[in-house]
């Protein structure tokens, strides 16, 4: 006599896999905006940052020759290096300077600009958006 026996079968109904694509879906919809802000937050670090190592450049500049440099390949020739991502713009005087960074990747016109000045020691702009 032959006894039948009843195998149960594996896997996941769909319903358990229906719950588990909007749990993913959920957790992306969170986690997409913060990287992309993440990355904004970023760029504004990178053009902050150059700026601050362009003040330092300015400063070496200054001990030397007693007078501010107009010119970023003098900054260049006093250590400064610029990433790839920033663009510089220098002004000098003989007893202030003025520096501008903007960022060029992945910010909306106008956005992601930051200024320094000598006269006041102080990094002001608007994010980068």
């Amino acid at each position: 006599m032959s006894k039948l026996k009843t195998r149960s079968q594996g896997g996941f109904t769909l319903i358990e896999l229906l719950v588990v694509i909007a749990i993913i879906g959920i957790l992306a919809a969170i986690a997409i905006p913060q990287f992309a802000a993440y990355r904004r937050r970023g760029y504004d670090s990178d053009v902050k940052s150059n700026l601050k190592n362009a003040s330092i450049s300015q400063e070496a500049y200054f001990t030397h020759g007693e007078t501010y440099t107009s010119s970023l390949t003098d900054l260049d020739s006093w250590g400064f290096k610029q990433s790839a991502n920033v663009n510089v713009a220098v002004s000098g005087t003989a007893t202030t300077f003025t520096l501008t960074g903007t960022s060029t990747a992945a910010c909306t016109a106008n956005t992601g600009v930051w200024s320094f000045a000598s006269s006041t020691g102080i990094t002001t702009g608007v994010a980068c958006n």
